[in-house]
Protein backbone atom coordinates (compact mmCIF):
# COMPACT_ATOMS: atom_id res chain seq x y z
CA UNK A 1 0.00 0.00 0.00
CA UNK A 2 1.38 3.06 -0.93
CA UNK A 3 2.38 5.27 2.13
CA UNK A 4 0.30 8.15 2.45
CA UNK A 5 1.82 11.74 2.45
CA UNK A 6 1.97 14.24 5.38
CA UNK A 7 2.76 18.08 4.52
CA UNK A 8 3.52 19.71 7.86
CA UNK A 9 3.60 23.84 8.02
CA UNK A 10 6.07 25.21 10.45
CA UNK A 11 7.74 28.57 11.40
CA UNK A 12 9.74 26.91 13.49
CA UNK A 13 11.68 24.42 12.71
CA UNK A 14 15.50 23.08 13.33
CA UNK A 15 17.76 24.97 13.27
CA UNK A 16 15.40 26.76 15.18
CA UNK A 17 15.78 27.37 18.74
CA UNK A 18 12.45 28.42 19.58
CA UNK A 19 10.40 26.80 22.43
CA UNK A 20 7.74 24.89 19.94
CA UNK A 21 10.74 23.98 17.69
CA UNK A 22 11.38 20.42 19.70
CA UNK A 23 7.60 19.39 19.20
CA UNK A 24 7.43 19.70 15.44
CA UNK A 25 10.68 17.83 15.54
CA UNK A 26 9.37 14.92 17.66
CA UNK A 27 5.86 15.03 15.55
CA UNK A 28 7.37 14.74 11.92
CA UNK A 29 9.54 12.38 13.03
CA UNK A 30 7.00 10.19 14.78
CA UNK A 31 5.04 10.13 11.32
CA UNK A 32 7.91 9.13 9.55
CA UNK A 33 8.68 6.52 11.90
CA UNK A 34 4.78 5.36 11.01
CA UNK A 35 5.92 4.58 7.37
CA UNK A 36 4.55 8.41 6.60
CA UNK A 37 5.96 10.69 4.24
CA UNK A 38 6.59 13.76 5.54
CA UNK A 39 7.45 16.97 3.45
CA UNK A 40 7.86 19.90 5.82
CA UNK A 41 7.67 23.55 4.66
CA UNK A 42 9.44 26.10 6.91
CA UNK A 43 11.25 29.60 6.78
CA UNK A 44 15.24 29.52 5.76
CA UNK A 45 17.86 29.03 8.09
CA UNK A 46 18.60 32.33 7.92
CA UNK A 47 15.82 33.62 9.95
CA UNK A 48 16.89 31.84 13.11
CA UNK A 49 20.48 32.84 12.62
CA UNK A 50 19.66 36.52 12.64
CA UNK A 51 16.83 36.91 14.53
CA UNK A 52 15.90 34.31 17.21
CA UNK A 53 19.63 32.41 17.86
CA UNK A 54 19.90 28.88 16.16
CA UNK A 55 20.75 25.65 17.49
CA UNK A 56 22.24 23.96 14.81
CA UNK A 57 22.90 19.93 16.38
CA UNK A 58 18.55 19.73 16.23
CA UNK A 59 19.25 19.57 12.16
CA UNK A 60 20.98 15.88 12.85
CA UNK A 61 17.69 15.01 15.22
CA UNK A 62 15.55 14.72 12.01
CA UNK A 63 14.55 11.87 10.36
CA UNK A 64 16.30 11.18 7.22
CA UNK A 65 13.06 9.99 5.07
CA UNK A 66 11.68 13.98 6.05
CA UNK A 67 11.91 15.97 3.28
CA UNK A 68 12.30 19.85 4.04
CA UNK A 69 11.63 22.32 1.89
CA UNK A 70 12.85 26.11 2.86
CA UNK A 71 11.10 29.54 2.03
CA UNK A 72 12.34 32.93 2.36
CA UNK A 73 10.91 34.70 5.27
CA UNK A 74 11.00 38.69 5.43
CA UNK A 75 11.22 40.15 9.05
CA UNK A 76 11.91 43.98 8.68
CA UNK A 77 10.65 44.65 12.51
CA UNK A 78 13.66 42.82 13.78
CA UNK A 79 16.00 43.65 10.73
CA UNK A 80 18.97 45.69 12.52
CA UNK A 81 20.36 46.15 9.24
CA UNK A 82 20.36 50.43 9.12
CA UNK A 83 21.68 50.47 6.01
CA UNK A 84 18.02 48.90 4.63
CA UNK A 85 16.34 51.32 6.45
CA UNK A 86 13.72 53.64 4.64
CA UNK A 87 14.23 57.25 5.19
CA UNK A 88 10.67 57.02 7.04
CA UNK A 89 11.58 54.41 9.27
CA UNK A 90 15.13 56.31 10.06
CA UNK A 91 13.10 59.74 11.04
CA UNK A 92 9.67 58.66 12.39
CA UNK A 93 10.27 55.25 13.83
CA UNK A 94 7.07 55.35 15.68
CA UNK A 95 5.69 56.03 12.74
CA UNK A 96 7.13 53.53 10.48
CA UNK A 97 6.45 50.97 13.01
CA UNK A 98 2.37 51.34 13.63
CA UNK A 99 2.78 51.47 9.41
CA UNK A 100 4.27 48.54 9.26
CA UNK A 101 1.99 46.54 11.78
CA UNK A 102 -1.21 47.29 9.25
CA UNK A 103 0.99 46.55 6.36
CA UNK A 104 1.31 43.11 8.04
CA UNK A 105 -1.84 42.79 8.70
CA UNK A 106 -2.82 43.13 5.53
CA UNK A 107 -3.76 39.49 4.12
CA UNK A 108 -4.13 37.74 7.78
CA UNK A 109 -3.93 39.27 11.15
CA UNK A 110 -0.72 38.69 12.38
CA UNK A 111 1.96 41.05 12.58
CA UNK A 112 5.30 40.39 11.10
CA UNK A 113 3.90 37.06 10.07
CA UNK A 114 0.73 37.64 8.35
CA UNK A 115 2.89 38.81 5.31
CA UNK A 116 4.01 34.71 5.22
CA UNK A 117 0.51 33.61 4.13
CA UNK A 118 1.00 34.18 0.12
CA UNK A 119 4.45 32.13 0.34
CA UNK A 120 3.53 29.46 2.19
CA UNK A 121 0.25 28.76 0.48
CA UNK A 122 1.54 29.02 -2.69
CA UNK A 123 4.99 26.44 -1.25
CA UNK A 124 1.75 24.46 0.26
CA UNK A 125 0.85 24.00 -3.09
CA UNK A 126 3.63 22.86 -4.63
CA UNK A 127 3.92 20.37 -2.78
CA UNK A 128 0.56 18.55 -3.40
CA UNK A 129 0.98 19.47 -7.22
CA UNK A 130 4.66 17.53 -7.14
CA UNK A 131 2.84 14.48 -4.95
CA UNK A 132 -0.89 14.56 -3.67
CA UNK A 133 -0.51 15.11 0.13
CA UNK A 134 -3.02 13.35 2.07
CA UNK A 135 -3.13 15.26 5.21
CA UNK A 136 -1.72 18.58 6.15
CA UNK A 137 -0.38 19.40 10.10
CA UNK A 138 0.14 23.28 10.77
CA UNK A 139 1.56 24.33 14.04
CA UNK A 140 1.63 27.18 15.96
CA UNK A 141 2.75 30.03 16.63
CA UNK A 142 2.44 31.81 14.43
CA UNK A 143 -1.08 31.20 13.33
CA UNK A 144 -0.48 32.24 9.63
CA UNK A 145 0.81 28.22 9.02
CA UNK A 146 -3.06 27.50 9.59
CA UNK A 147 -4.37 29.92 6.45
CA UNK A 148 -2.05 28.08 4.60
CA UNK A 149 -3.43 24.82 5.58
CA UNK A 150 -7.24 26.03 4.99
CA UNK A 151 -5.78 27.60 1.90
CA UNK A 152 -4.95 23.56 0.49
CA UNK A 153 -7.81 22.63 1.84
CA UNK A 154 -10.19 24.46 -0.01
CA UNK A 155 -8.23 24.13 -3.30
CA UNK A 156 -7.68 20.58 -3.16
CA UNK A 157 -9.47 19.07 -0.40
CA UNK A 158 -6.63 18.15 1.82
CA UNK A 159 -7.64 17.69 5.45
CA UNK A 160 -5.61 19.47 8.15
CA UNK A 161 -4.79 19.61 11.67
CA UNK A 162 -4.16 23.08 13.74
CA UNK A 163 -1.60 21.99 16.31
CA UNK A 164 -2.68 25.40 18.31
CA UNK A 165 -0.10 24.15 20.72
CA UNK A 166 -1.24 26.82 23.27
CA UNK A 167 -4.07 29.41 22.01
CA UNK A 168 -4.21 32.73 19.52
CA UNK A 169 -7.44 34.49 21.40
CA UNK A 170 -6.81 33.70 24.93
CA UNK A 171 -3.86 35.09 27.28
CA UNK A 172 -3.08 31.63 28.87
CA UNK A 173 -1.52 33.99 31.01
CA UNK A 174 -4.00 36.25 32.61
CA UNK A 175 -7.06 34.20 31.44
CA UNK A 176 -8.23 37.35 29.47
CA UNK A 177 -9.17 37.08 25.71
CA UNK A 178 -6.72 39.03 23.42
CA UNK A 179 -9.69 39.24 20.23
CA UNK A 180 -13.30 38.55 20.16
CA UNK A 181 -15.45 36.53 18.29
CA UNK A 182 -16.55 38.81 15.94
CA UNK A 183 -12.55 40.35 15.41
CA UNK A 184 -10.88 39.36 12.55
CA UNK A 185 -9.06 36.88 14.54
CA UNK A 186 -11.94 35.72 15.67
CA UNK A 187 -13.59 35.43 12.61
CA UNK A 188 -10.21 33.64 11.10
CA UNK A 189 -10.06 31.17 14.12
CA UNK A 190 -13.63 30.10 13.95
CA UNK A 191 -13.38 29.52 10.19
CA UNK A 192 -10.41 27.46 10.65
CA UNK A 193 -11.37 25.32 14.14
CA UNK A 194 -14.93 24.66 11.88
CA UNK A 195 -12.93 23.14 9.02
CA UNK A 196 -9.91 21.27 10.83
CA UNK A 197 -10.03 17.32 10.89
CA UNK A 198 -8.58 17.91 14.87
CA UNK A 199 -7.30 20.57 16.41
CA UNK A 200 -4.33 19.14 19.42
CA UNK A 201 -3.43 21.64 22.61
CA UNK A 202 -0.95 21.14 25.30
CA UNK A 203 -2.84 20.90 28.26
CA UNK A 204 -7.21 20.00 29.00
CA UNK A 205 -7.42 24.23 30.25
CA UNK A 206 -6.68 25.26 26.67
CA UNK A 207 -8.52 22.67 25.33
CA UNK A 208 -11.60 23.44 27.28
CA UNK A 209 -11.72 26.90 26.57
CA UNK A 210 -11.80 26.33 23.13
CA UNK A 211 -14.20 23.82 23.67
CA UNK A 212 -16.62 26.30 25.41
CA UNK A 213 -15.89 28.58 22.43
CA UNK A 214 -16.28 26.15 19.66
CA UNK A 215 -18.87 23.57 20.83
CA UNK A 216 -19.57 22.23 17.70
CA UNK A 217 -15.81 21.16 17.09
CA UNK A 218 -15.28 20.13 20.52
CA UNK A 219 -14.84 16.23 19.48
CA UNK A 220 -12.33 17.11 17.47
CA UNK A 221 -10.52 19.03 20.34
CA UNK A 222 -7.40 16.74 21.64
CA UNK A 223 -4.39 17.03 24.09
CA UNK A 224 -1.31 16.15 23.04
CA UNK A 225 1.05 17.02 26.02
CA UNK A 226 4.60 17.73 24.89
CA UNK A 227 6.26 15.13 26.53
CA UNK A 228 9.81 14.71 26.36
CA UNK A 229 12.10 13.03 23.81
CA UNK A 230 14.16 10.03 24.50
CA UNK A 231 16.65 10.44 21.55
CA UNK A 232 17.28 13.70 22.86
CA UNK A 233 17.89 13.58 26.93
CA UNK A 234 19.40 10.40 28.22
CA UNK A 235 18.38 9.84 31.91
CA UNK A 236 21.14 9.72 34.52
CA UNK A 237 20.92 8.20 37.95
CA UNK A 238 21.51 10.64 40.40
CA UNK A 239 23.85 10.35 43.34
CA UNK A 240 22.90 12.17 46.69
CA UNK A 241 24.66 15.63 47.12
CA UNK A 242 27.42 16.03 49.49
CA UNK A 243 28.55 19.99 50.42
CA UNK A 244 27.44 22.78 48.53
CA UNK A 245 24.68 21.73 46.37
CA UNK A 246 24.46 22.79 42.73
CA UNK A 247 20.99 23.96 41.61
CA UNK A 248 19.70 24.46 37.41
CA UNK A 249 17.41 26.34 35.51
CA UNK A 250 17.28 25.54 32.07
CA UNK A 251 14.71 27.50 29.28
CA UNK A 252 13.79 30.58 28.07
CA UNK A 253 13.80 33.11 30.54
CA UNK A 254 11.11 35.71 29.51
CA UNK A 255 9.46 38.94 30.89
CA UNK A 256 6.85 36.77 32.47
CA UNK A 257 9.41 34.44 34.58
CA UNK A 258 9.56 35.72 38.22
CA UNK A 259 13.15 35.58 37.62
CA UNK A 260 13.41 38.94 40.42
CA UNK A 261 11.62 36.74 42.72
CA UNK A 262 13.78 33.59 42.26
CA UNK A 263 17.18 35.61 42.60
CA UNK A 264 15.58 37.52 46.29
CA UNK A 265 14.94 33.94 47.01
CA UNK A 266 18.10 32.51 46.56
CA UNK A 267 20.12 35.31 47.77
CA UNK A 268 18.01 35.26 51.28
CA UNK A 269 18.56 31.22 51.38
CA UNK A 270 22.39 31.50 50.62
CA UNK A 271 22.99 34.39 53.25
CA UNK A 272 20.91 32.51 56.00
CA UNK A 273 22.74 29.08 55.37
CA UNK A 274 19.53 27.57 54.36
CA UNK A 275 21.64 26.60 51.45
CA UNK A 276 24.69 25.49 51.89
CA UNK A 277 27.53 27.23 51.48
CA UNK A 278 29.20 27.28 48.40
CA UNK A 279 26.03 26.26 46.68
CA UNK A 280 25.47 27.61 42.93
CA UNK A 281 22.85 28.21 40.57
CA UNK A 282 23.29 27.92 36.96
CA UNK A 283 21.08 29.13 34.66
CA UNK A 284 20.56 28.11 30.60
CA UNK A 285 18.79 28.99 27.97
CA UNK A 286 17.98 32.37 26.37
CA UNK A 287 17.20 35.52 28.30
CA UNK A 288 14.51 36.78 26.61
CA UNK A 289 12.50 36.21 22.80
CA UNK A 290 15.21 37.23 20.88
CA UNK A 291 19.37 35.91 20.10
CA UNK A 292 20.30 39.45 21.96
CA UNK A 293 19.49 38.88 26.00
CA UNK A 294 16.71 41.42 27.19
CA UNK A 295 18.78 43.60 28.79
CA UNK A 296 17.44 44.04 32.66
CA UNK A 297 16.89 40.42 32.62
CA UNK A 298 20.85 40.08 32.02
CA UNK A 299 21.06 43.04 34.79
CA UNK A 300 19.25 40.70 37.31
CA UNK A 301 21.71 38.02 36.78
CA UNK A 302 24.75 39.87 36.60
CA UNK A 303 24.04 41.33 39.99
CA UNK A 304 23.87 38.19 41.77
CA UNK A 305 27.16 36.70 40.32
CA UNK A 306 28.13 37.37 44.19
CA UNK A 307 25.83 35.06 45.27
CA UNK A 308 26.85 31.89 42.86
CA UNK A 309 24.51 32.73 40.22
CA UNK A 310 25.77 32.48 36.67
CA UNK A 311 24.39 32.34 33.38
CA UNK A 312 25.86 29.95 30.65
CA UNK A 313 23.82 31.09 27.68
CA UNK A 314 21.62 28.86 25.36
CA UNK A 315 22.31 25.23 25.80
CA UNK A 316 22.59 23.03 22.42
CA UNK A 317 19.48 19.95 23.26
CA UNK A 318 22.76 17.35 22.50
CA UNK A 319 23.80 19.07 25.71
CA UNK A 320 21.16 19.40 27.75
CA UNK A 321 21.52 15.80 29.32
CA UNK A 322 24.86 16.54 30.14
CA UNK A 323 23.08 20.34 31.98
CA UNK A 324 20.84 18.05 33.46
CA UNK A 325 23.63 15.44 34.78
CA UNK A 326 26.09 18.08 36.02
CA UNK A 327 22.65 19.72 38.60
CA UNK A 328 21.54 18.57 41.99
CA UNK A 329 18.36 20.30 42.09
CA UNK A 330 16.56 21.86 39.04
CA UNK A 331 14.23 24.77 39.35
CA UNK A 332 11.44 25.56 37.33
CA UNK A 333 10.23 29.26 37.32
CA UNK A 334 7.35 30.08 35.17
CA UNK A 335 4.95 33.22 34.62
CA UNK A 336 1.63 32.83 36.11
CA UNK A 337 -1.79 31.54 34.58
CA UNK A 338 -4.18 28.68 35.20
CA UNK A 339 -3.35 28.07 31.46
CA UNK A 340 0.62 28.34 31.68
CA UNK A 341 1.99 25.11 30.88
CA UNK A 342 6.07 24.19 30.05
CA UNK A 343 8.11 21.54 27.67
CA UNK A 344 10.55 21.45 30.31
CA UNK A 345 8.70 20.25 33.18
CA UNK A 346 8.71 17.11 31.24
CA UNK A 347 12.46 17.02 30.17
CA UNK A 348 13.02 17.98 34.53
CA UNK A 349 10.71 14.94 35.49
CA UNK A 350 12.88 12.87 33.06
CA UNK A 351 16.19 14.16 34.23
CA UNK A 352 15.10 12.22 38.00
CA UNK A 353 16.44 15.36 40.00
CA UNK A 354 14.69 16.98 43.03
CA UNK A 355 12.25 19.73 41.43
CA UNK A 356 11.78 23.35 42.75
CA UNK A 357 8.95 24.82 41.34
CA UNK A 358 8.71 28.42 41.75
CA UNK A 359 5.00 29.38 39.91
CA UNK A 360 1.79 29.84 40.63
CA UNK A 361 0.18 26.57 41.78
CA UNK A 362 -2.78 26.99 39.47
CA UNK A 363 -0.45 26.50 36.85
CA UNK A 364 -1.47 23.73 34.51
CA UNK A 365 1.95 23.17 35.15
CA UNK A 366 0.94 21.57 38.76
CA UNK A 367 -1.17 18.70 37.53
CA UNK A 368 2.15 17.28 35.81
CA UNK A 369 4.04 17.18 38.86
CA UNK A 370 1.23 16.44 41.16
CA UNK A 371 2.43 12.99 41.57
CA UNK A 372 6.19 13.62 41.13
CA UNK A 373 7.60 12.36 45.05
CA UNK A 374 10.90 15.19 44.26
CA UNK A 375 8.97 18.89 44.20
CA UNK A 376 10.04 21.03 46.33
CA UNK A 377 6.54 24.20 45.56
CA UNK A 378 7.03 27.83 46.75
CA UNK A 379 3.95 28.84 48.10
CA UNK A 380 3.79 32.05 47.04
CA UNK A 381 5.87 33.70 44.06
CA UNK A 382 7.97 35.67 46.81
CA UNK A 383 11.27 36.22 48.08
CA UNK A 384 10.54 34.70 51.11
CA UNK A 385 8.40 31.78 50.05
CA UNK A 386 11.01 30.60 47.29
CA UNK A 387 13.75 30.54 49.73
CA UNK A 388 12.16 28.05 51.65
CA UNK A 389 11.45 26.10 48.82
CA UNK A 390 15.05 26.17 47.62
CA UNK A 391 15.98 25.20 51.01
CA UNK A 392 13.62 22.29 50.56
CA UNK A 393 15.04 21.58 48.05
CA UNK A 394 18.49 21.00 49.05
CA UNK A 395 17.20 19.12 51.88
CA UNK A 396 15.78 16.90 48.92
CA UNK A 397 19.16 16.52 46.85
CA UNK A 398 20.72 15.00 50.32
CA UNK A 399 19.09 11.80 50.39
CA UNK A 400 18.69 9.31 47.80
CA UNK A 401 15.86 6.43 48.01
CA UNK A 402 15.27 3.92 45.13
CA UNK A 403 11.60 3.68 46.11
CA UNK A 404 11.04 6.99 45.44
CA UNK A 405 13.58 6.88 41.95
CA UNK A 406 11.81 3.96 40.74
CA UNK A 407 8.22 5.81 41.62
CA UNK A 408 10.25 9.01 39.38
CA UNK A 409 10.61 6.92 36.62
CA UNK A 410 7.74 5.51 35.85
CA UNK A 411 6.33 9.26 36.14
CA UNK A 412 9.18 9.85 33.38
CA UNK A 413 8.18 6.91 31.07
CA UNK A 414 4.67 8.62 30.83
CA UNK A 415 5.54 11.33 29.68
CA UNK A 416 8.08 10.44 26.93
CA UNK A 417 6.79 12.33 24.05
CA UNK A 418 6.66 9.46 21.90
CA UNK A 419 3.62 8.24 23.94
CA UNK A 420 1.80 11.17 23.41
CA UNK A 421 2.14 11.06 19.97
CA UNK A 422 0.91 7.79 19.49
CA UNK A 423 -3.24 7.98 20.01
CA UNK A 424 -2.84 10.80 17.46
CA UNK A 425 -0.82 9.24 14.35
CA UNK A 426 -2.99 6.27 14.87
CA UNK A 427 -6.07 7.81 14.47
CA UNK A 428 -5.54 9.62 11.62
CA UNK A 429 -3.52 6.89 9.82
CA UNK A 430 -6.87 5.06 9.69
CA UNK A 431 -8.97 8.34 8.88
CA UNK A 432 -6.58 8.95 5.79
CA UNK A 433 -6.71 5.37 5.04
CA UNK A 434 -10.73 5.56 4.98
Amino acid sequence: MTAPHLLYLAWGFPPSRAGGVYRALATVNAFAAAGWDVTVVTADRDTFQRFTGADHSLEARVDPRVDVVRIPFSWPAQDADVRTYSLLRVALPPLWSRLRRRLDQVRFPEASYGPWRRPLTAAARAVHARKPVDLTIATANPHVTFAAALGLHRAAGVPFVMDYRDAWRLDVFTGSTTAGPGSRVGRWERRLVSAAREVWFVNDPIRAWHAEQYPAAADRMHVVANGWDPGLLERVPRRAAEGPVRFAYLGTVTPKVPLAELLEGWRTAVSDGRVPAGSTLTIGGHLGYFAVPQGRLADLVRESADAGVSYVGAVPKAEVGAFYESADVLVLALGSGRYVTSGKVYEYVAAGRPVVAVHDPQNATTSVLADHPLVARAERIDGPAVADALAEGARMARTVDPAVEARVEALADSYRRDHQLEPRVAALREAVGR
